[in-house]
């Protein structure tokens, strides 16, 4: 299903293949050659998506691109099935393996691998060439490859990356206290106006 939202209107090289159940809405480009497979998701939610050539997107994958962090997927690249990315950049010839997460403003480098559920942090620059074990986190700048039971480690680094600052601009709430009251209003009444006008293709 391909999707008008906010005028814009997706673009896809003719020698492209999408499935018939997947969903590509708004300012989205796909170079020639790729694959997008059953049921995954490409949307220019709040700023736009950008896939180079050869490239396939498995059945189920999430690709979002938001504002204020550049969504871009390089040449012969390959983003697993149920795999989340989200404004991040995508470096030519990476390899992201089923159920990989990228959050936002993640820089991967060129050749780099994120094996089976591996997530790549926000703001996390994963070098050329590297490695995120199965089921490991990489985060920081330059990016720290740790296991899921070092999560004081990871908290460490991930806590000064200010997830609530970067993501919904507001602060960190004081410990024991939540942002959700103030946050998710103001997150689903924006998504309700920006997709108010959508048209199906």
């Amino acid at each position: 299903m391909l999707i008008e939202h906010e005028g814009l209107r997706p673009r896809i090289h003719p020698s492209s293949r999408i499935a018939p159940n997947a969903t590509i809405c708004g300012d989205v480009t796909i170079g020639e050659n790729c694959s997008v497979g059953f049921g995954a998701v490409i949307s220019a939610e709040s700023g736009p998506v950008r896939i180079g050539r050869n490239c396939v997107i498995m059945d189920t994958a999430v690709i979002r691109g938001v504002r204020g962090a550049e969504m871009s997927i390089g040449d012969n690249v390959l983003v697993g099935p149920r795999s989340y990315l989200t404004g991040c950049v995508v470096s030519n010839e990476a390899f992201l393996a089923t159920g990989v997460t990228v959050f936002n403003g993640a820089r991967i480098g060129a050749g780099a691998e994120v094996r089976i559920n591996g997530i790549v942090h926000l703001r996390t620059v994963l070098p050329e060439g590297a490695i995120v074990p199965i089921g490991w986190v990489a985060v920081g700048d330059p990016a720290r490859i740790l296991p899921p039971e070092k999560h004081d480690e990871i908290w460490a680094i991930q806590k000064a990356l200010d997830f609530p600052r970067f993501v919904f601009g507001m602060d960190r709430p004081a410990e024991g206290e939540s942002i959700m009251p103030q946050v998710m209003p103001r997150y689903a009444g924006a998504l309700v106006r920006r997709h108010g006008g959508d048209i199906e293709l």
